[in-house]
């Protein structure tokens, strides 16, 4: 029997942790199956060196990474955006942010050449990418 549920791969942000949720409940506020702590999907998703890989190979969602650098103007401008689209598509997707700064092999793996670059992947493979700010619509479109 096989479970074709869609699930989300994270690694819990308090206890490091990997957790496999149901990505219909990720409303829901589930819980890290090791500390408890709540796994808040209703935001950006930290993504680093260490966790990208496997979430987003083991994520049956689309993932749409914001590759960003905290100096970053535009960036600064687009994360609003990027907060709304994280809580508007909950469940349905899984929205999460990489600092270039400190993912430099990530980055340069992918190309990332200027920032913000917006990617999503399917199925572990990029089947969109913008470079540059961009307003919410666009963001949406991407990731339907």
């Amino acid at each position: 029997m096989t479970d074709n549920t869609p699930r989300l791969t994270l690694r819990c942000q308090f206890c490091d942790t990997w957790n496999r949720v149901d990505a219909s409940r990720a409303a829901s506020r589930p819980k890290c199956g090791h500390c408890s702590r709540p796994i808040l999907l209703d935001r950006p998703w930290v993504l680093n060196e260490e966790t990208f890989e496997r979430t987003i190979a083991e994520t049956d969602v689309p993932v749409l990474v914001d590759f960003y650098a905290d100096w970053c103007g535009p960036c600064k401008m687009m994360a609003p955006s990027v907060d709304q689209l994280a809580a508007a598509h909950t469940g349905t997707a899984l929205v999460a942010k990489l600092n270039t700064d400190l993912a430099p092999a990530t980055s340069q793996r992918f190309q990332v050449r200027g920032i913000p670059t917006t990617i999503v992947f399917r199925a572990g493979k990029e089947s969109a990418r913008v470079t540059g700010a961009v307003p919410y619509a666009e963001l949406k479109r991407l990731i339907e």
